[in-house]
């Protein structure tokens, strides 16, 4: 019966001892080459040249959270609105597939707002200086 308690008192310190930490993640790599990541990052690539247009026209813009958005009472023709309404639907597709990309290269798959998050600060950052940038009310205002 001694045996037993022991046995039992052992386990229940087995049981509530503090567990080691874990060990230190690698900080998520924007820059990572997988094949993946290169094949957005060349599609969205490829898309900016024709994007930069409406951009500069003031006609999109970039959202807080990272996507592109039409600019609202901006006048367009039926014609340029369809093909700037084309392009953004894209290019919200293919930044959704980066941010997937980036976190399955990353070993990081159930932490994609964590690659959001960083992925959409630096789309903010390198947004140009007068291009539109929407808040979080869906206000717009140039960026400095």
């Amino acid at each position: 019966m001694k045996k037993l308690l022991f046995i039992l008192a052992c386990l229940t310190l087995t049981l509530q001892a503090p567990r080691a930490a874990e060990p230190a993640r690698e900080p998520i790599n924007l820059d990572i080459g997988t094949p993946p990541v290169v094949v957005v990052k060349h599609a969205l690539a490829q898309r900016t040249s024709r994007l930069v247009r409406f951009y500069e026209a003031g006609e999109i813009g970039l959202g807080v959270d990272g996507f592109i958005y039409l600019r609202e009472g901006v006048k367009m023709n039926l014609m340029k609105q369809q093909i700037a309404e084309k392009l953004i639907d894209a290019e919200n597709q293919e930044r959704k597939a980066l941010i997937q990309a980036l976190a399955d290269s990353n070993g990081r798959r159930n932490e994609e707002a964590a690659v959001w998050e960083l992925q959409r600060a630096r789309w903010n950052q390198q947004w140009k200086s007068g291009w539109w940038l929407r808040d979080a009310q869906g206000k717009w205002s140039r960026k400095p």
